[in-house]
């Protein structure tokens, strides 16, 4: 069954505007980002999720895990970081729609945190603030039905997979499948989603304006649950998602290696076959010598094959 929601004005406005953006980002090379810029969204990323969750740990600490570099910290807040490095440096590998790769996920960002990671609860839970009972998720019998469900949804529902990840990430939250993990889970399953919809989502960090906003987070999270749809949580997200990206486009001035611009040109090429001029007009902003030198390294590095030669020249990739 369709998980309830409604597609109103505020979520047609949002769509509209993130694929604006997303078409910005194209234009200025980023939906693959530069390495520095990758790896700089992916600290903030994992910092933000886990602070939501109460690490302790400063994104110039969890920098230093990064780096294989000793930090002075709680060992479980290091355990958590070294897990979700782990994770999300795997995140090509989960198959969106599959249980078990759910579980896969849920094992490496938990493991050693708690009992059984990666296995489906087999008792009841409930989320309390203070003396309150806030929510009461469905019996441990229904929810691998659940979830199945919610898969069957994504995959096959003829909504936009912005909307239906947003939903997920609700839904997912709403069943809560696992006994601890699920915040982290649901978020981290958000961008698997949105990353097989557009590149650019694996290094967006999304994570840290929810962060910022962790009480309206909560709060569209509880009222969505009052009003019985998803569609308020919906409409935080994309305004999340939307700000996120109008953040990356703030970094648009940078400057692209030629091992970053024949990686980005790989993504792209159309044909089997290229040839410079295929590549200039992709890169528009470099010269025909640029361009050269990019093709002639990537030969002498094994990612080209050249055929032919003078103008006649083409252009491989080969691995």
């Amino acid at each position: 069954m369709k998980p309830p929601y409604t597609i109103n004005p505020t979520i047609l406005n949002l769509i509209a505007s993130i694929s604006e953006k997303l078409g910005e980002v194209k234009a200025a090379y980023l939906h693959k980002a530069p390495t520095e810029l990758r790896k700089r969204n992916r600290i903030r990323t994992i910092h933000s999720s886990l602070a939501v969750e109460g690490n302790t740990l400063t994104i110039d600490q969890v920098t230093a895990i990064l780096d294989h570099k000793r930090v002075v910290a709680p060992r479980r807040d290091i355990l958590e970081v070294q897990n979700a490095i782990t994770t999300y440096d795997r995140l090509a590998e989960f198959k969106p729609y599959s249980i078990e790769s759910i579980c896969k996920a849920h094992r490496l960002l938990m493991n050693g945190l708690i009992d059984h990671p990666g296995e489906l609860r087999r008792s009841s839970v409930g989320i309390v603030k203070g003396e309150q009972l806030t929510h009461l998720a469905p019996p441990a019998e229904r929810v691998r039905t659940q979830l199945n469900d919610l898969l069957h949804y994504l995959k096959t529902d003829p909504d936009l997979m912005l909307v239906k990840s947003c939903v997920f990430h609700y839904e997912f939250e709403y069943i809560h499948p696992f006994l601890d993990g699920n915040g982290r889970m649901g978020r981290l399953w958000h961008t698997v989603l949105l990353s097989r919809h557009n590149p650019v989502f694996e290094y967006v960090p999304i994570e840290t304006l929810i962060k910022s906003q962790q009480e309206e987070y909560y709060r569209v999270l509880e009222l969505s649950d009052n009003a019985g749809h998803s569609t308020p949580f919906v409409e935080f997200m994309l305004g999340i998602i939307d700000h996120s990206l109008e953040e990356l486009l703030q970094t648009q001035n940078i400057t692209l290696s030629a091992a970053e611009r024949i990686d980005l040109f790989r993504m792209l090429a159309e044909n089997d076959r290229f040839a410079r001029a295929d590549y200039l007009r992709y890169f528009k902003d470099i010269s025909s010598a640029t361009a050269s030198r990019d093709l002639a390294t990537a030969v002498e590095t094994g990612v080209l094959e050249r055929i032919g030669t003078g103008r006649t020249t083409q252009y491989r990739f080969i691995r």
